[in-house]
């Protein structure tokens, strides 16, 4: 199974906004701190905040931040939410049209893998990829809370 760049975005947006422990950062500084085009960002942050995982803060001092707290954001649930197509063979879209379907074992086999793919990602939280969330501050130049040293 392939992940997509959305949902990989989308991990990596959480993990921003975990190790910058509840400030807010605008898109635009995750953008920076990635590498990577802000409108896509746009559109990945949009879905986070639609699935309840970020909150959004207009004006000045505004941004996004986690909307709840990293331990209850699972993983699993993240990467199934934002992946828009789980079937990695035609004979498990829906409406597929692949000649074997009917008697072809292929299928319980892939399941198979994808239950075992997903339940890897079911055992961590976004507290489990940010533990070492100083470094991640230091590698993307998230400012420490104030009267605190880098």
């Amino acid at each position: 199974m392939r992940m997509t760049l959305h949902t990989d975005y989308a991990l990596r947006i959480l993990m921003m906004l975990g190790a910058s422990e509840s400030r807010p950062v605008t898109v635009q500084q995750v953008a920076d701190s990635y590498g990577l085009s802000r409108n896509h960002l746009l559109k990945v942050a949009l879905n986070l905040r639609n699935m309840g995982l970020i909150a959004a803060t207009r004006g000045r001092s505004g941004g996004i931040a986690l909307a709840q707290p990293p331990e209850d954001i699972n993983i699993g649930a993240v990467v199934r939410a934002t992946e828009n197509d789980l079937a990695p063979v035609e004979c498990m879209r829906k409406g597929g049209t692949c000649l074997l379907s009917p008697s072809c074992r292929l299928k319980g086999v892939v399941r198979e893998a994808l239950e075992a793919y997903f339940a890897v990602f079911d055992k961590y939280s976004l507290a489990d990829l940010i533990q070492n969330k100083d470094t991640l501050g230091v590698m993307l130049q998230i400012e420490p809370p104030h009267g605190e040293a880098p």
